[in-house]
């Protein structure tokens, strides 16, 4: 292995490294998962129209979605991280695409494990089995591999290039014959899709035994697609509600009804629809175990898409106004 393709720097989420100590800030509220990306000294290979990494892009390097994550000596991240794992229930190591990254994911995979007994997650572009294989064999917990479009034409438009919605599914399916249910993925709403294409595609992932989660679009300057607005609330809401029945094999996509792409009945008796609104879970950040992503796609002024926390009985009134319900 060359030398000169392994990292002495990491990214940092902010708040990452607030609660590390890394850096002082003020948190509306505090991440469960420690977040790092790789840092390169370059950007992504990879095109995404959506992301601040993305080759083409203009945007501060230091940016992903709406966080910046400012790059820190690798070795001292360790340290804080051992001095600090107690406040995290997991590790996410995320990566942009690059030569080497796969031996840059490893080495920082080992220093996590030698600073911590927190269960890795990695979050990487689609890899070859072998490489999966990999990742398995230095002790990641669980392997994530972002399709982001809802649908293949969106891909195309979004992410096409290097990469391809089947080689997407194939290497989520390669996982799962490695990693078991420890494989997942994330859908971001408002590429232009409707509300079905994205439900189906959850009901897709679902039914491969793929975990999901349920991002925001957020438009950045810089990127792309800065100029295109958020998705609207009340149909982001409808759709967690729906990934939620749905991830909780409380609903079926078959059972549901649709009009012009719009959901107009979520297929499940009144008691199992209310009981879910009300408990809040639906609106909730979606996805692995322990990560609660606190304001990655709004601002915590908001509208709030995702919350970090278990939402509080004005927020689940919020939500009900937002989903138009009497309950």
């Amino acid at each position: 292995m060359e030398r000169n393709l392994l990292a002495n720097e990491i990214k940092v989420a902010f708040g990452t490294g607030v609660i590390l100590g890394l850096w002082q800030g003020q948190l509306a509220a505090a991440p469960t998962t420690a977040h790092f990306l790789t840092h390169y000294d370059g950007r992504c290979s990879a095109n995404c129209k959506f992301c601040p990494q993305a080759r083409e892009s203009t945007t501060d390097i230091k940016m992903l979605s709406r966080v910046t994550w400012p790059k820190y000596d690798l070795n001292k991240v360790f340290e804080a991280l051992h001095m600090n794992s107690k406040k995290f229930t997991r590790v996410c190591v995320q990566s942009i695409n690059f030569p080497g990254v796969l031996d840059v994911l490893c080495q920082i995979v080992d220093g996590v494990k030698k600073a911590c007994k927190l269960p890795i997650s990695v979050s990487c572009q689609p890899l070859k089995k072998g490489n999966i294989q990999k990742l398995a064999d230095i002790g990641v917990n669980r392997v994530s591999v972002a399709l982001d479009a809802a649908t293949p034409e969106i891909f195309e438009q979004v992410k096409g290039g290097r990469y391809f919605w089947e080689g997407h599914l194939k290497s989520l399916d390669e996982a799962r014959e490695i990693f078991g249910d420890r494989v997942s993925t994330h859908l971001i709403v408002g590429l232009g899709e409707t509300e079905e294409d994205v439900i189906r595609t959850v009901q897709l992932l679902h039914d491969r035994g793929i975990t999901l989660a349920l991002f925001a679009f957020t438009p950045i300057r810089g990127t792309a697609l800065s100029k295109r607005p958020k998705p609207n609330v009340s149909s982001y809401r409808k759709i967690q509600l729906a990934r939620f029945l749905i991830a909780n094999n409380l609903g079926e996509v078959g059972r549901m009804e649709f009009k012009a792409g719009k959901i107009v009945d979520f297929g499940v008796e009144s008691g199992i629809f209310t009981k879910a609104v009300k408990s809040g879970e639906p609106f909730r950040t979606s996805g692995c175990s322990g990560c609660n992503r606190p304001f990655y796609n709004e601002s915590p002024r908001g509208p709030i898409y995702n919350y970090p926390r278990k939402p509080k009985l004005e927020n689940i009134k919020a939500v009900k106004d937002e989903l138009n319900l009497a309950t």
